[in-house]
């Protein structure tokens, strides 16, 4: 082993990738540190968000409507329920008493109920205040069907179209001589195309 010095091969080979070939070494390249977004980008985001709104309004629309006619049939619902349970208490045809307050009652039945058992007045069934001894007797001298008119959600109001037990259904004037049914005054149409005076 004399002199002859000892060449080591290098087990890692040098590989070339040509696509880094061209590119400047990390040193050389610029750093660039603006961010922001082209008038372009901008204006497509923009259109993007005026067809989301144009979707989504009718929509809003429609579901308040909807829960508008919900509220309405709700009213409409408690305020008949209270008239059938007055007409049942108070009923009577003429001067026949029908209703088991009625016949207890014959006082208050007079001023409160019409000839056909219904409320002659839609406060009445606020408040009715019992003439009978019974009632005098157990404290219980006053009879509520509701606790206060209900608010038409078309129109905000307490106003409501009344309808006597005699009148026509499509009637839209009141006789005055008692409370049958109610409905509310707006003129407007339902979302299934019939008009709300006639629920």
């Amino acid at each position: 082993m004399t002199g002859r010095p000892v060449q080591r091969w290098s087990m890692a080979r040098r590989v070339s990738l040509p696509f880094l070939s061209d590119r400047p070494p990390l040193a050389a390249r610029p750093i660039t540190t603006e961010a922001g977004v082209t008038l372009l980008e901008l204006m497509v985001t923009l259109a993007i968000l005026l067809v989301l709104a144009s979707v989504a309004m009718p929509m809003v629309k429609m579901n308040a409507k909807r829960t508008r006619e919900l509220e309405l049939r709700q009213q409409l619902r408690i305020v008949r329920q209270a008239i059938d349970q007055f007409h049942l208490d108070w009923n009577r045809v003429g001067n026949q008493l029908l209703g088991d307050l009625c016949k207890t009652n014959q006082l208050t039945c007079n001023e409160v109920s019409s000839d056909f058992g219904y409320p002659k007045k839609l406060d009445t069934l606020l408040e009715v205040k019992l003439s009978g001894t019974q009632a005098a007797a157990n404290g219980l001298d006053v009879r509520h069907y509701l606790r206060q008119i209900p608010l038409d959600p078309l129109t905000q109001s307490r106003e409501w179209t009344l309808r006597c037990y005699r009148d026509d259904p499509e009637t839209s004037s009141w006789c005055g001589d008692d409370v049958y049914d109610l409905h509310t005054t707006s003129e407007e149409m339902a979302l299934d195309g019939t008009p709300y005076k006639t629920w």
